[in-house]
C-alpha cells in the first residue's frame, strides 16, 4: 500500500467505528479498512453505504457481484476482484462465467459478449458496466437492452452497484491497497 496500515496507535478512531466496520466485515479488518480508517468521516459514511449497497438491495446479487468484477478487470483493481469473484460464486454465478467475462474484457469490452457460457442478462450486464467503466456514457441502445430485462428500480440499484465500485477500485488502485496475504 502507499500509505501506512492504519493503526489505533497511528491515528485513534472511535471504538463504536472500528466496531462497526468489524462487525460489518465478520470480525476483522481487511486492507481496505485499513486505508479507509486514517479518515474517520470516510470511514463512518462508507461503511454505511457500501452495507446497503452490498447486502441490502434487492435486486440479484449474482447480477451486482458480476457488474462488480467487470469493473475490477477493467480497472485493474485486483484487490476489488479477489473479494468479488468468490461472492459472485456464492450468489450463484459459475466460473465458467467468470472465465468468459475474463476472456471478454480482454477483447472488446464495449460491445456485448459473444460467450456461450454467459446468458444474455448476464451478458447484457457485463456490457453495461463496461460502458459505466470506460465511457461514462452509456449507449442508448444499450439502455433500452437492459431496461428490456430490469424494472426501473432494479436498473437504478444495477446502476448504483457498478458506479460505486468504480469508485471502490479507482481508491484500491490510486493507494496501492493490495489484497490481504
Amino acid at each position: 500500500m502507499r500509505i501506512p496500515d492504519w493503526t489505533p496507535e497511528r491515528k485513534p478512531q472511535p471504538a463504536d467505528l472500528v466496531d462497526a466496520i468489524r462487525a460489518r466485515r465478520g470480525g476483522a479488518l481487511i486492507n481496505l479498512d485499513r486505508a479507509l480508517l486514517w479518515s474517520e468521516p470516510l470511514a463512518r459514511g462508507w461503511n454505511v453505504y457500501l452495507k446497503a449497497v452490498r447486502s441490502e438491495l434487492p435486486t440479484s446479487w449474482k447480477l451486482r457481484e458480476l457488474g462488480i468484477c467487470t469493473v475490477a478487470l477493467l480497472t485493474g483493481a485486483e484487490y476489488e476482484y479477489h473479494h468479488h469473484a468468490p461472492d459472485f460464486l456464492k450468489a450463484g454465478g459459475t466460473q465458467d462465467e467468470l472465465d468468459a467475462l475474463n476472456r471478454h474484457v480482454k477483447v472488446d469490452p464495449r460491445r456485448l459478449p459473444a460467450e456461450p457460457a454467459l446468458g444474455v442478462v448476464e451478458s447484457r450486464v457485463i456490457q453495461y458496466a463496461a460502458q459505466m467503466t470506460l465511457d461514462v456514457k452509456v449507449q442508448d441502445e444499450v439502455f433500452a437492452a437492459l431496461q428490456r430485462h430490469f424494472d426501473t428500480t432494479a436498473i437504478v440499484e444495477l446502476t448504483s452497484a457498478i458506479a460505486t465500485y468504480n469508485m471502490v477500485a479507482r481508491f484500491l488502485v490510486a493507494l496501492g491497497v493490495s489484497p490481504e496475504a
